[in-house]
């Protein structure tokens, strides 16, 4: 994990804000400073209220004009998603600049107090803070008694991409009491083959898109009965409140560990 600013003036509040990636939207609108955000980056579709505002940002980069049109008070970055070099030059031209990269689910808790302490919602950033904390606890407690099951836990299906040990899911998974079939593959986003899944035997599949799930069913049909599973067994999460890092994670969390646990009921029904 890794927040914070670059050494700068101390300001006073309300501050002018732009998010350079969709969950540090959500992190702002959390704490109750929406109304601060001057723009936002491509896909910061929630709340609905985002939606209205310029987009300064994709994934081909940063708009530097419009960014430097604006004169914010402070950027708010992700690490690992916006480009390395955007983030320099916005630094070099003097930016100030707050860091998000969690590594894990908790990690989210610690930048909500970080973030509220500089748009000084402090009391708010701990309640919120903490009830995320007792949630993500909650589920794992819930789902420690369970007998584990071994899943197969795909973000892509063509090319049909997995996840790996160090993967942001891997961490969700381990909140379910869930074996990933791959956590032992050499990177954290391997492209792997049908038969190589089949060869694992999982008794649960995660698709973790928006794809049609019926279309993904059918492409798992001439493979489900070598897996020994039925179309019940294919189960799909709303990769949003998942692969996103803001305060919706624990209701993500509770779909997927619902699914995962709940498949094989249902596929006997």
């Amino acid at each position: 994990m890794c927040f914070g600013l670059l050494p700068g003036l101390l300001w006073a509040n309300p501050l002018r804000l732009i998010s350079l990636a969709p969950h540090t939207t959500e992190l702002v609108y959390s704490l109750d400073a929406g109304d601060q955000l001057l723009a936002v980056s491509a896909h910061s579709d929630y709340p609905q209220e985002a939606q209205s505002l310029p987009q300064v940002a994709d994934y081909q980069g940063v708009n530097f004009e419009a960014i430097m049109r604006l004169k914010p008070d402070l950027i708010l970055a992700w690490q690992g998603g916006n480009k390395p070099q955007d983030l320099q030059r916005l630094a070099s031209l003097g930016f100030e600049i707050f860091y998000s990269n969690p590594n894990r689910p908790l990690d989210i808790a610690d930048e909500v107090i970080a973030l509220g302490k500089l748009l000084d919602k402090e009391a708010l950033a701990q309640q919120l803070a903490t009830a995320f904390k007792q949630q993500l606890n909650d589920i794992a407690a819930d789902y420690r008694a369970v007998p584990s099951r071994k899943v197969f836990y795909y973000m892509w299906p063509k090319p049909l991409m997995s996840i790996g040990p160090g993967a942001w899911a891997n961490h969700l998974l381990s909140l379910c009491n869930a074996n990933n079939i791959f956590a032992d593959a050499p990177n954290d986003y391997p492209e792997v083959t049908f038969e190589a899944v089949i060869a694992r035997r999982p008794q649960t599949l995660i698709a973790a898109n928006k794809q049609p799930l019926n279309q993904q069913k059918q492409m798992w049909q001439p493979w489900l009965a070598s897996l020994t599973l039925s179309e019940a067994d294919v189960v799909q999460v709303n990769p949003d409140n998942l692969h996103r890092f803001s305060l919706r994670l624990p209701d993500g969390v509770q779909q997927l560990c619902e699914g995962i646990h709940r498949s094989s009921t249902i596929s006997m029904q």
